[in-house]
């Protein structure tokens, strides 16, 4: 990861620098129509940057399709990608210049759910729409209530990712009933997206007859396990489930399996991702992860989205995210569309009234993505709930289930 950043991280900086200079005072005029943007904020240098910039290019790959296929008529569409480098107030500020730029009509992002709690505020205050492709935190959508009473806090923000609900459900179902796991020790990285995956696997797996022989913390960061690798040793566990991103996992599960503990380590989508690999090494060998959706190289649909990802020499990776960002922006993009169908075929130049509509409009999308079906119920929730497990086979992630998660 260390060896990709600073290749990332210089494509990152130049699309940054281009979409900053939307905010200049362009009219949105390009002479022959009307340039509209679409910003995109995920982390593309630094920590989860591989995952961020799957977001970033799926986003750049759906706008340059719309354009030639002038999906609507008149507009050509501009991507404003800017880094919140995994930090909650970093997004919140990339938000806040989104929301400013006059020609802006929506966003797609965050991948941290704990940078999408900073911005969903100031994108509903600026009535915009914001669709992320990866954040899986429930309260995002039904409320910090949602396990008793589930309440939608913002109508501006979807994602086209499915929850941490299902999501750990599915682990804790797979790891129970496929992998014949029973004693678990469960660690989180003390963060929302984290922290709240760890959560719902532990409760699910005691609801199952397994048992949580322990939990911990981590800090993001830290890069010697020893004390926690003892602690899993002695703790007679035969799984480790881990709610947080690879940086660290990837670290634990080598140190684990350099102490003698060969248990698999099981996390979530903010695993998914070949960086995990790298870093772990051979040590990642069995290792599992739950991620949104089916594979995207099953999918019929994304074949030419993943040819031109590689044809372009995208750097990232679009496996866990770059498919699901692709919908989103489509979804903004079809968005516009039906505000300029509503209005004789022009959009409408009221930029708060377009901002609106398109707001309304993809509350009510219902078409055919890369991923499948793309439509949101009444939370902003993707109604797609697919989910897959994979595992670790010759140093490459293989699928291994994919199905929806017994919440009953």
């Amino acid at each position: 990861m260390v060896i990709l950043t600073s290749v990332l991280a210089t494509g990152a900086l130049t699309l940054t620098a281009c979409g900053s200079r939307d905010d200049s005072g362009d009219s949105g005029d390009n002479g022959d129509g009307k340039t509209l943007t679409i910003g995109v904020d995920a982390p593309l240098s630094g920590e989860n940057s591989t995952t961020g910039l799957g977001i970033q290019y799926g986003a750049q790959i759906a706008v340059d399709d719309a354009n030639k296929n002038k999906l609507v008529p008149g507009v050509t569409f501009k991507l404003k990608a800017l880094d919140d480098k995994a930090q909650p107030a970093t997004g919140q500020s990339n938000a806040t210049s989104i929301t400013g730029d006059k020609t802006a009509v929506g966003a797609v992002g965050p991948l941290n759910s704990g940078v999408a709690q900073t911005m969903q505020q100031v994108f509903a205050s600026a009535n915009m729409v914001q669709i992320s492709p990866a954040n899986t935190a429930p309260e995002l959508t039904q409320g910090k209530n949602w396990q008793t009473d589930k309440k939608r806090p913002f109508k501006t923000y979807f994602r086209t990712a499915t929850t941490d609900e299902l999501q750990g459900s599915f682990a804790a179902q797979y790891a129970f009933n496929k992998l014949k796991k029973k004693k678990a020790f469960v660690v989180d990285d003390k963060q929302t997206y984290g922290a709240g995956l760890a959560k719902i696997f532990n409760e699910q797996f005691k609801k199952l007859g397994g048992q949580v022989v322990q939990t911990d913390h981590v800090n993001t960061g830290t890069k010697d396990f020893g004390s926690l690798v003892t602690k899993i040793k002695n703790s007679g566990a035969d799984l480790l489930y881990y709610g947080g991103q690879y940086d660290e996992s990837s670290l634990i599960t080598k140190q684990l399996k350099d102490a003698g503990v060969k248990i698999p380590l099981f996390g979530g989508d903010g695993m998914f991702a070949s960086t995990y690999i790298e870093a772990a090494g051979a040590s990642s060998e069995g290792d599992l992860v739950t991620a949104i959706g089916v594979p995207a190289d099953t999918l019929p649909a994304a074949k030419t989205f993943i040819e031109t990802y590689k044809a372009k020499g995208y750097k990232g990776d679009y496996g866990a995210y770059g498919a699901y960002a692709y919908d989103a922006t489509t979804a903004i993009i079809k968005a516009v569309k039906a505000a300029a169908d509503a209005n004789g075929g022009k959009v409408p130049t009221d930029m708060n009234a377009l901002r609106s509509t398109v707001v309304d409009e993809v509350q009510k999308s219902d078409f055919e993505g890369l991923t499948g079906k793309v439509s949101f119920d009444q939370y902003g929730d993707t109604t797609n709930k697919q989910l897959t497990v994979y595992q670790v086979e010759k140093g490459a992630w293989k699928a291994v289930e994919t199905g929806t998660a017994d919440l009953g």
